[in-house]
C-alpha cells in the first residue's frame, strides 16, 4: 500500500477532492499549493475527520522550480518516505493563438508542462534513491487531439505531459518504480465552474472517487470516469479533425 502521498495543487478542485478521498482511505498526505489559507482549512478538516493520519502542508508555486525540489525533499524528510506523487497542479487560462494573449498561453504552458517536468524530476529523484514509488500525472482527455480556441495551448501541454510520462515509464520499466497517466473527462472543478452545459459532466466528489480508484490500480493509463470517456477517447483518436472543430 502506498502510505505517504504527495499531491500538488491540493488547495482546490481535483487535488482537494483526491486528498479527501485518500484521507478517507487512511493515507498520510503531503499537500502543497499557492493558497495556504485553503490548505490550512483542508488540514483542519482532514485531521478532525481522520485523526489517525498525518497531514503536512507547504506553500508552493510550482513555477518556482528550485522550490519544487526543496519542498518535495522536505516532505520526504518529514514523512520518512514518499510512496506516491500526484502531479496535479495545472492552469486552464489559454486563449486562441494570435489574438493578443501570449501571456496567458505562456503561463498555461509553463505551469502545465515545464512546472510538471520539475515535479516529475523531483519525484523521480526521490523514487530512484528509495528504489520505489508511484508517479501519477494528471493529463486530460483534451490531450488526445489538437483542440481549438481556448483549449489549443491547454491540450498541447497535456499531450506533452502524457508523452513525458510515457518516456519516464519507458526509462523505469525494469525498476520497482511505477508511472501512471490519468486522463480525466469532465469533472466539475474551479477550472470549468463557469461552463454550464457540458455533456457527461460529473460532480467533484464523484469524479475524485473515480480518480482515486483508478490511481490505486496503478495502471499505465486510465480514462476517468471510464464510462463514457474510454469510448470517447477511442473515437477522438479516429474522427476527422473537422468534426472535433465543429464541436467547439
Amino acid at each position: 500500500m502506498r502510505k505517504n502521498i504527495l499531491i500538488t495543487g491540493a488547495s482546490s478542485g481535483l487535488g482537494r477532492g483526491m486528498a479527501r478521498e485518500f484521507a478517507r482511505r487512511g493515507r498520510n498526505l503531503a499537500l502543497c499549493a499557492r493558497r495556504t489559507e485553503r490548505l490550512e482549512e483542508l488540514t483542519k478538516e482532514l485531521s478532525a475527520s481522520y485523526p489517525g493520519i498525518t497531514v503536512v502542508t507547504k506553500p508552493l508555486d510550482v513555477r518556482d522550480y528550485d522550490k519544487v525540489f526543496e519542498t518535495f525533499r522536505e516532505f520526504r524528510k518529514e514523512l520518512g518516505s514518499l510512496d506516491r506523487v500526484i502531479v496535479n497542479a495545472g492552469l486552464g487560462k489559454g486563449q486562441p493563438l494570435g489574438t493578443g494573449y501570449f501571456w496567458a498561453n505562456r503561463q498555461t504552458a509553463e505551469t502545465n508542462f515545464v512546472a510538471a517536468l520539475a515535479q516529475c524530476e523531483a519525484a523521480c529523484e526521490i523514487f530512484r534513491e528509495q528504489n520505489s514509488g508511484h508517479l501519477v500525472t494528471i493529463s486530460s482527455m483534451s490531450a488526445l487531439r489538437g483542440m481549438r480556441r481556448n483549449l489549443t495551448t491547454y491540450a498541447a501541454t497535456k499531450a506533452g505531459l502524457a508523452n513525458l510520462s510515457e518516456g519516464i515509464r519507458a526509462d523505469l520499466l525494469r525498476t520497482p518504480i511505477k508511472v501512471s497517466t490519468i486522463f480525466p473527462g469532465y469533472i466539475r472543478s474551479e477550472i470549468n465552474e463557469k461552463v454550464k452545459k457540458t455533456p457527461f459532466m460529473v460532480d467533484t466528489e464523484t469524479g475524485c472517487r473515480a480518480l482515486v480508484r483508478a490511481i490505486e490500480r496503478e495502471p499505465v493509463k486510465a480514462y476517468v470516469p471510464w464510462w463514457p470517456w474510454a469510448i470517447v477517447g477511442f473515437l477522438m483518436k479516429r474522427v476527422p479533425l473537422s468534426w472535433l472543430a465543429a464541436l467547439g
